[in-house]
C-alpha cells in the first residue's frame, strides 16, 4: 500500500475542497451573515492545515500504484473530505448535533439529497449554497475534478486509470481518449457546460440567480437539496419543466455526449444502454399518468407530475413538486422499482444502473439458451461488442453485495421501531442516492427522527452507493493494510 501517494493526493483533495468553500464564504460576507461567514473562516483554516501537513509529510512518494491503493484512496478520501466539509453546518450552529451535520453533508457530496432538516428557508445563503453546490461537487467526482486540472508528473503507473475506475459510476470505466487525464477534462467540461445551459433556462424562467445557480447544482449532480422547503414544488410550470428535461439529461451516459460532439449519430441511437433508460423511463410516466387517472384536474398536469417524478427518482435527484407518498399504490411500487434500477452508468445518476441492468437481463438470456442448447458457447454483446467475461462477473460480485449491504442494513436501523415501509425505503433511498422514500422519510419528511447508529449506518450507505460499494467495503478487509 503506497501511504505517502495516497495521502499526498488526500491532501491535494482538501485543498480544492478548502478553495470551493471561499465562493460560500464571500455569499455570507456579502448577505452579512457574519455566523455563517466565521465558520467558513475556521472550517478553511482548518481544512488548509490538514491539507499542508499531509502534503508536508508524504513527500518523496514512490510512483507505484494498484489497484487496491486506488480503491481505498478514493474510500478513505471521501470520507476525509465529507468530516472536514460539515465544519460549517457544525460551528455556524446551522445544524447543532456533529453526527446530523456529517449526515447533511455526505448527502450532499453523495448526491443523495436525504436530510435532517425539517426547513430550510431560514439557513443562511452561504450554507445554503455551500449544501448545493456539494452535490454538483460530487456528482462527476472531486477526484475526477483534481484530475482533470492537475498532472501527477511522469510515469503515473496506472494511478490515474486506478482513481477513474475506484470513482466514477457504472459496471466499466473506459477511456474516451487515449489519455485518462484528457478524459477526465471532457467529462468536466461537457459537465460545467450542461450545468450553465441549465443555469440560464432556469433563468429565463424568472428565477433569481441564487435560487437558479442552487437549483442547477442539485440538478446536475443528480441531488436534489433545494432552498425551498417545497423542493420545487412552488416554482413555476416552465420551471418544473425544464428540471425535468434537465435530470433526464444528466442521467444519460456522459459518452453519448462526446459521441455527439464527434458527430458519431449512429452509435448514440443505437446504444442499448441509452434506449432501456428511456424506455423504462417513458413506459414508467405512461403508466403512471393512467394510475393518477382523477388525482388531479387535467391530463396535462398529470402527464406533468408523472414526467418530473419519474425523471427525478429514475435519475436519483430527488426534486418533488408533489408528496407522492399519496399516490396509488402501484404508482408507488412503479417509483420503488425506478429507485432501484437507477440512472445510466457513466451519467451523474446513482442506483444499480440501466448499464449493470443490461448486463444482469442479457447474462439471463444467455443462461436460459444454454439450459436448452448446453454446448452452444454464446457470448453476451452489448452494442454488437462482444462483453468480457470479466465485467460480467464483477456484475454479479456487486449484484450479490448490493443485495447483502441493503438486507444487512435494512435490519440494523429496523432497531428504531419504525415500519418496514419507511425503513426499507430508507435504506433504498439513501444506498441508491435518490433522497426522500415513504411514510415517514417521504417527500414531506426528513430523516432526523433516526437514532445516531442508524444515521451512521445510512451514511455508509450513501458512501457506499455512490462509489460502487467496493472503494468503502475494501476500508473493512484485513488485506487491503497488510504490507506486500
Amino acid at each position: 500500500m503506497n501511504y505517502k501517494m495516497m495521502g499526498r493526493f488526500i491532501g491535494k483533495i482538501l485543498m480544492v475542497e478548502g478553495v470551493f468553500m471561499i465562493p460560500a464564504l464571500l455569499i455570507s460576507l456579502w448577505e452579512r451573515e457574519f455566523g455563517a461567514a466565521k465558520a467558513f473562516l475556521w472550517s478553511i483554516a482548518v481544512i488548509f492545515a490538514v491539507s499542508l501537513v499531509l502534503v508536508a509529510l508524504c513527500r518523496g512518494t514512490k510512483n507505484k500504484f494498484y489497484a487496491k491503493d486506488g480503491l481505498a484512496c478514493v474510500g478513505i478520501s471521501w470520507i476525509v473530505m465529507s468530516l472536514l466539509g460539515c465544519l460549517p453546518f457544525y460551528i455556524s450552529g446551522a445544524i447543532p448535533g456533529f453526527v446530523d451535520a456529517f449526515f447533511e453533508i455526505v448527502s450532499g457530496f453523495t448526491t443523495t439529497g436525504a436530510s435532517i432538516l425539517p426547513a430550510v428557508e431560514g439557513l443562511p445563503k452561504g450554507i445554503l449554497y455551500w449544501r448545493s453546490f456539494s452535490h454538483w461537487l460530487g456528482g462527476m467526482g472531486v477526484l475526477v475534478f483534481l484530475l482533470a486540472i492537475s498532472s501527477v508528473g511522469g510515469s503515473d503507473n496506472g494511478f490515474t486509470m486506478h482513481l477513474l475506475r475506484a470513482e466514477s459510476p457504472g459496471p466499466n470505466v473506459g477511456k474516451l481518449v487515449p489519455k485518462m487525464k484528457k478524459t477526465a477534462e471532457i467529462l468536466y467540461i461537457l459537465y460545467v457546460v450542461l450545468t450553465i445551459l441549465n443555469v440560464v433556462f432556469l433563468l429565463a424562467g424568472h428565477m433569481s440567480l441564487f435560487e437558479a445557480v442552487c437549483t442547477a447544482f442539485g440538478t446536475a449532480g443528480t441531488g436534489g437539496f433545494g432552498v425551498k422547503n417545497d423542493s420545487i414544488a412552488g416554482y413555476s410550470h416552465y420551471i418544473q419543466n425544464v428540471c425535468t428535461v434537465f435530470m433526464i439529461l444528466f442521467g444519460v451516459n456522459f459518452s453519448c455526449y462526446y459521441m455527439l460532439l464527434i458527430k458519431q449519430f449512429k452509435n448514440v441511437f443505437r446504444d442499448e444502454e441509452l434506449r432501456l433508460y428511456l424506455g423504462v423511463m417513458a413506459g414508467s410516466i405512461l403508466l403512471i399518468t393512467l394510475n393518477l387517472k382523477g388525482y388531479y384536474a387535467t391530463l396535462g398536469e398529470t402527464v406533468r407530475h408523472a414526467a418530473f417524478q419519474v425523471s427525478s427518482i429514475m435519475t436519483t435527484t430527488g426534486f418533488a413538486t408533489v408528496d407522492f407518498d399519496f399516490w396509488p399504490g402501484f404508482s408507488k411500487a412503479i417509483l420503488l422499482s425506478l429507485m432501484v434500477i437507477g440512472a445510466s452508468a457513466g451519467s451523474t445518476g446513482g442506483g444499480f444502473k440501466c448499464g449493470r441492468l443490461l448486463l444482469v437481463l442479457k447474462s439471463l438470456q444467455r443462461s436460459v439458451h444454454q439450459v436448452v442448447h448446453p454446448q452452444k458457447v454464446q457470448a453476451v454483446r452489448v452494442n454488437g461488442t462482444p462483453v468480457d467475461e470479466k465485467i460480467l462477473k464483477n456484475t454479479n460480485a456487486y449484484l450479490a453485495a448490493y443485495v447483502i449491504i441493503i438486507g444487512v442494513s435494512f435490519l440494523l436501523i429496523s432497531v428504531d421501531g419504525f415500519s418496514i415501509t419507511t425503513n426499507f425505503s430508507a435504506v433504498l433511498a439513501c444506498f441508491n442516492n435518490i433522497g426522500p422514500g415513504f411514510e415517514m422519510v417521504g417527500p414531506a419528511c426528513n430523516f432526523a427522527a433516526y437514532s445516531t447508529f442508524s444515521k451512521l449506518v445510512l451514511i455508509m450507505d450513501m458512501l457506499a452507493g455512490r462509489l460502487e460499494i467496493f472503494p468503502i467495503l475494501i476500508l473493512f478487509s484485513r488485506t487491503t493494510w497488510r504490507h506486500r
